[in-house]
């Protein structure tokens, strides 16, 4: 059999699409069934990740984001491919390379669902749609969603002082011409 179709790159995305609840939207995906998961997709040529999980969310769920509203994590996993889909790259390719985002959505979101990729979705919270996806760089990005959120949520005392008056809240000292905020 003559393959007609260019073999698909080993750089994908996963999208974890999920609201400010932690309620994680999941696909089952039409072949194999009992297989679900987050929004995932391959690379097309020229493609770059972003550019990539704004289109592979846009055609398997409906929702169409701008660029801002993706979160890159400036993560990936190498992983694998499984043997059942080994056909669809270079006979000597046996590894694919996953970059992570996530996306919030309104809880009441609407999702049409790409007929020919998934046949089913659920909006699961976070423990139990990490428990139900196949893939463990899925269900790993899933358990570290919650805490990537906690990360970005100002503490508690934090939340209390914006609610207070400004005049009750004690000016923060500048800090020094060293002081170096970590990761940047």
């Amino acid at each position: 059999m003559t393959r007609t179709l260019p073999f698909k790159q080993p750089v994908s995305i996963l999208v974890v699409v999920h609201t400010l609840t932690l309620r994680i939207l999941l696909l089952e995906r039409v072949s194999p069934p009992g297989f679900w998961q987050s929004v995932t997709g391959s690379l097309e040529a020229g493609e770059t990740p972003a550019q990539a999980a704004l289109r592979e969310v846009a055609e398997e769920t409906g929702i169409v984001v701008a660029p801002g509203q993706l979160d890159d994590w400036h993560r990936s996993n190498r992983f694998e491919i499984r043997p059942e889909w080994r056909h669809r790259y270079d006979p000597a390719v046996t590894h694919n390379v996953e970059h992570v985002f996530s996306l919030q959505v309104a809880d009441d979101q609407a999702v049409r669902l790409a007929a020919d990729e998934h046949r089913a979705m659920l909006w699961l919270p976070l423990d139990q749609a990490a428990e139900k996806v196949f893939s463990w760089t899925n269900r790993d990005a899933i358990l570290q969603l919650g805490a990537r959120l906690s990360d970005q949520r100002p503490p508690p005392d934090c939340e209390h002082q914006s609610r207070a008056d400004p005049s009750d809240i004690a000016a923060e000292p500048e800090p020094s011409s060293n002081f170096r905020q970590s990761g940047q």
